[in-house]
């Protein structure tokens, strides 16, 4: 390799490593929605935080992030309800409830994975009262006032029955939930939308096109009135513990 090449390729590896570094990137949540019916209905359980944390004093769901790049978000959930409410899970009893793609009134965004269980061992209690003081089954249909205005959209998305939602907040809104200042979006789900393509050909119309003759080049031959023909010049177409 010449010189320049070399000054070329050093010069290119340069230009990808910053268009790396100027790359968007954001905090990945897990959000564990510890579910039971309750006697007046379904129950969800929640956290207050507490101490020298974010949101202090609102109500939350048990919530973290994954250690690193090593730990998929269905660990990390498994994990930080152990961590969290000591409370044990088993993977194979977590399921996806809804992903929630979240601006703070700050501008930070963070993209949210809300988890449903609605087995497990152990009884929910305070596990790190560093950041929690409280634990409490609420009703579903009767969400304390008080709560991260996040995590009551997440709650909001999730009873709706939507898969994906955003909630991007505005400079100045508040981090608890507040009615009047409404920023939830439900993004649709495809498997509900009408298709707007092409109708799909029948079977038997691709079946009779497959047995139908070809010519040299592989193509349907064209059929033609003289017509045609004549216009054409006869031309083709076409870890816790366990």
């Amino acid at each position: 390799m010449s010189r320049r090449e070399s000054a070329r390729t050093v010069r290119g590896e340069r230009q990808r490593g910053e268009a790396v570094a100027r790359r968007h990137r954001e905090a990945i949540d897990v959000h564990l929605v510890l579910r039971r019916d309750g006697a007046a209905g379904a129950e969800v359980l929640l956290s207050r935080r507490a101490g020298d944390v974010y949101a202090s004093g609102l109500w939350h769901l048990p919530s973290g992030h994954p250690d690193g790049p090593h730990e998929d978000v269905v660990t990390a959930v498994v994990r930080e309800a152990w961590e969290e409410t000591d409370v044990v899970v088993d993977p194979a009893d977590v399921r996806a409830a809804v992903t929630v793609h979240h601006r703070s009134p700050g501008g930070s965004s963070r993209t949210g994975f809300l988890f449903e269980v609605r087995r497990w061992r152990g009884e929910p209690q305070v596990a790190e009262p560093d950041g929690c003081d409280a634990v409490e089954w609420t009703r579903l249909d009767a969400l304390p006032t008080g709560m991260v205005a996040y995590c009551r959209a997440g709650l909001d998305a999730y009873l709706a029955g939507a898969r994906m939602a955003v909630h991007f907040q505005l400079p100045g809104d508040a981090i608890a939930h507040d009615p009047d200042a409404e920023r939830l979006r439900l993004v649709p789900d495809g498997a509900a939308l009408p298709c707007t393509g092409p109708p799909a050909e029948p079977a038997t119309r691709v079946a009779e096109r497959a047995a139908a003759p070809t010519d040299s080049a592989g193509q349907p031959p064209v059929e033609r009135t003289p017509a045609r023909a004549a216009r054409t010049g006869g031309a083709r177409q076409g870890t816790p513990p366990r």
